[in-house]
């Protein structure tokens, strides 16, 4: 059983599809065993403490650099002996002692599909607005290994999902989130831990 250390910043549904993933069985190769948020108070945290799981704060504002954040966010996850670690909503760019050190070990969730509408600045409801505003059609979510470029790292899996003409940035982030991301995020998973 592969350990799996989940990074986030906010409400944790993306966390929430990883753990119901767990508990159904799409994810059986893998657990998550730590949650750490860069934010205190999120709702993920709860998420967390609701299905056993430790939930730890480690803020950025914390530390005198991003060097001394990225290194505590890296020494936490080795003191935890975690495999995969999962950025599902985590906004911060991550340093590159995490990268090296857990290289071709760290994914992340994106809401559109990479190469559109992605890299420094495109995050959230902002992916989505960006989609509607360029009048595209297809948007959807990408899962992909993280590296020095910010969504950069090769794409693992990918799921479209089609524009309707009354979408708003909401109900597209909806639709995204539960037709691609709370699928493709697990299976993703599951395919790594069964091969790490």
């Amino acid at each position: 059983m592969k350990r799996i250390g989940v990074l986030v910043s906010g409400g944790g549904t993306n966390l929430q599809a990883i753990l119901d993933a767990c508990d159904s069985g799409i994810i059986k190769s893998g657990k998550v065993v730590t949650v750490v948020s860069n934010k205190k108070d999120v709702y993920a945290l709860e998420r967390a403490k609701n299905a056993n799981v430790e939930g730890v704060v480690i803020e950025k504002k914390a530390f005198s650099s991003v060097e001394a954040f990225d290194e505590a966010l890296c020494e936490h996850m080795k003191s935890r002996s975690v495999d995969l670690i999962v950025m599902a909503g985590f906004l911060c760019i991550v340093g590159d002692k995490l990268i090296k050190e857990f290289e071709n070990r760290i994914i992340n969730i994106h809401p559109s599909l990479i190469p559109s509408f992605c890299g420094e600045g495109y995050y959230g409801l902002k992916v989505h607005e960006a989609a509607l505003s360029y009048g595209v059609k297809v948007s959807g979510a990408t899962v992909h290994y993280v590296n020095g470029v910010v969504d950069g790292g090769k794409i693992i899996k990918q799921k479209a999902v089609y524009i309707n003409d009354d979408d708003t940035p909401e109900t597209l982030q909806k639709r995204i989130m539960e037709e691609a991301e709370w699928k493709i995020l697990p299976e993703a998973i599951e395919e790594i831990c069964k091969t790490l």
